[in-house]
């Protein structure tokens, strides 16, 4: 095996054993050689990647330096090589490609799972979010910031896709998310939106219950949300040419000023 189909195989070798260091690897792909340590092997396939002829002098010198560390950092160099082979490939990491390792619950004194805390009656409507990457991102950014809930609209993203449970380190699984048509949103609490053209975000009251709803990555908030977003819309001002913000950053920028009015 040589050139490209050898660089491909060896960096998914490496992303398999990243895996299995983080105790994450896919049913049947665990580390299973026991006639050999698994930093052993890690060692001969870093050696199968220094024979590269393609290999920069600086990135072997990092395998090198990598190599010879006390104690041996594996994930560090299964890392550092597999990301190595994409660059040497032309490839870089996709979203989904990113190997992330859950988060632990954090435990009281006891050993038992400490209960959520989060500001009671504030949550987020995703309308029709495509990216998993996105939908992950929102969950991770509610859980944070304190929201109590995630509501998604009927043609959002599944957020139990892997893709989405990877990029939420293990948000989705805690927090309390339903699937809920826009013309089901409960009526006795504000909904607002995310949207430009509306108050800007230093000057807008966010209530200390509501609903925000943000839109899809091609299209923003639909018609219909704005019309059903009685509280108002509120609006992120911008200076670039471009005004435009991935919409897991923005609803990032709107949760701190959420939680800042509500402390």
């Amino acid at each position: 095996m040589e050139g490209g189909q050898k660089r491909r195989k060896l960096a998914l070798t490496f992303g398999a054993l990243e895996r299995d260091i983080l105790g994450i690897a896919e049913k049947g792909t665990e580390y299973s050689f026991t006639s050999l340590p698994r930093a052993e092997y890690i060692k001969q396939v870093t050696a199968v990647l220094l024979r590269d002829p393609k290999l920069s002098e600086e990135a072997a010198t990092t395998l090198k330096t990598l190599l010879a560390a006390e104690p041996f950092d594996e994930l560090r160099l299964c890392n550092f090589a597999r990301n190595t082979l994409l660059e040497l490939l032309g490839t870089f990491p996709a979203e989904w490609d990113l190997v992330i390792a859950p988060h632990a619950a954090p435990e009281n004194e006891d050993g038992t799972v400490r209960a959520r805390d989060f500001f009671p009656g504030v949550a987020v409507y995703a309308e029709d979010i495509r990216s998993p990457f996105n939908i992950g991102s929102i969950f991770r950014t509610a859980e944070a910031m304190g929201a109590e809930k995630v509501l998604i609209s009927p043609h959002c993203i599944d957020p139990t896709q892997p893709r989405a449970i990877r990029s939420g380190m293990g948000c989705i699984e805690t927090m309390g998310w339903d699937r809920v048509p826009l013309e089901e949103l409960p009526e006795d609490i504000p909904v607002f939106a995310l949207e430009t053209g509306g108050t800007p975000i230093e000057e807008f009251k966010f209530p200390e219950r509501g609903i925000c709803i943000i839109g899809s990555e091609e299209l923003g908030v639909s018609p219909e949300a704005l019309a059903r977003a009685t509280y108002g819309t509120v609006t992120i001002p911008m200076k670039g040419l471009k005004a435009s913000l991935n919409v897991g950053v923005a609803f990032g920028i709107l949760m701190q000023k959420w939680v800042e009015q509500l402390k």
